[in-house]
């Protein structure tokens, strides 16, 4: 009788059971990836891992061990963003909003931790349920983080390129958080129904991601599409808003000091003005960094997904596809630290609520001390 085959449309596992289990090597036999699961279990991997060694009971210790640490730097940094945020008055601004949104997002990528790090302590794919819900976490506080950066860049943009027309209101911050969650909704559902695509294992199968490895038409099309749509647009507005940043304000300043040149004076500005836009370019600053750790994070997933789904496989070893995994978990870790570093007002809230962090952050001065401080100069 012919070995049992596992044979689903696309579903990957076209290999006898008894050949899943062992691979012969010098050394002598050694487990290969997958060789404890059921039938049941299998058809939900792509083929393309079970072709290689498992890891070491070190490797997936390292990695429970890293995303531990992620994972409590994430949830305590992020979460304090969202408490601040939400219930400190002078935060409460429509522009906030997005920041919120941003910090729910990193939340939520990092809240799902767990399931790797059981996984990882337990060396392998921990079940079909717990892969559906890992893949749609990741789905949408991944994508829902893109767009809200894209949101954040075209805020600054507004505030610092239009500074009377241009402030964010609640109705249009409101709007465009309802639009962000509108064009994520159908990238982390579609997979999750299997209407197109769907969430599976992959690496050491202690992560699922959407498939990129079947070889067909239908997860080429996938993967091209949310490449377009959930990366190169996000990442396209962030870098178009933020280059408009830069140039129109090396074009005020070139302004500003050809006019104070002609007037004989050091400076236009006063001390009101330079502190405010002082601040409006250490938020820009905090929004330009958090970007650029999106992009630099989230690149090498995406360059992971094109090359699975349209390049050479065998570049992607599950050693290596758990490396970008790694990145995308860190823009989440660095995301509220770089607003605590950066964003004079939140500092200001933080020192008056959490005193025990250390943080020192003097409140910016009135409209009376600045006066005073001009007349007395």
């Amino acid at each position: 009788m012919s070995p049992t085959l596992i044979m689903d449309f696309n579903r990957t596992v076209s290999r006898p059971l008894a050949q899943l289990g062992l691979m012969e090597n010098e050394v002598g036999e050694t487990h290969l990836l997958g060789w404890n699961l059921q039938a049941e279990d299998l058809i939900h991997i792509p083929e393309h891992w079970l072709k290689y060694q498992e890891p070491s009971s070190l490797q997936h210790y390292y990695l429970a061990f890293m995303y531990t640490i992620f994972m409590f730097v994430a949830l305590f940094g992020n979460g304090l963003v969202i408490w601040v945020f939400c219930v400190a008055k002078p935060l409460r601004t429509p522009s906030n909003i997005f920041v919120i949104n941003l910090a729910l997002c990193d939340f939520v990528m990092m809240a799902k931790s767990p399931i790797f790090i059981f996984g990882s302590i337990n060396r392998g794919y921990q079940g079909h349920f717990l892969c559906q819900l890992f893949g749609t976490a990741g789905a949408f506080s991944g994508i829902g983080a893109s767009a809200t950066n894209a949101a954040i860049a075209y805020d600054r943009f507004s505030t610092i390129a239009k500074p009377f027309d241009g402030r964010m209101t609640y109705g249009r911050a409101f709007f465009l958080i309802i639009c962000i969650w509108t064009y994520t909704l159908p990238w982390g559902l579609l997979p999750l129904t299997e209407k197109w695509n769907r969430y599976v294992p992959e690496g050491y199968l202690t992560s699922c991601t959407f498939d990129y490895l079947s070889p067909t038409d239908e997860t080429r099309a996938f993967v091209g599409i949310m490449f377009v749509i959930c990366y190169v647009i996000p990442v396209s507005l962030v870098i178009f808003f933020y280059s408009q940043i830069v140039s129109h304000v090396f074009n005020h300043e070139k302004a500003l000091r050809e006019q104070a040149k002609k007037m004989n004076v050091e400076s236009l500005r006063s001390n009101q003005d330079a502190n405010a836009q002082s601040a409006e370019v250490r938020i820009a600053k905090a929004a330009i960094t958090i970007c650029c750790l999106f992009i630099a994070s989230w690149t090498p997933y995406a360059v992971v997904a094109m090359i699975g789904a349209f390049g050479d496989r065998s570049l992607l070893t599950p050693g290596i596809t758990m490396i970008p995994a790694i990145f995308c978990k860190t823009v989440a870790c660095f995301d509220p630290y770089v607003y605590a570093i950066s964003h004079p007002r939140y500092r200001l809230e933080l020192s008056k609520r959490v005193p025990c962090l250390g943080i020192s952050e003097k409140p910016p001065p009135t409209a009376s001390e600045t006066q005073s401080t001009t007349t007395a100069a």
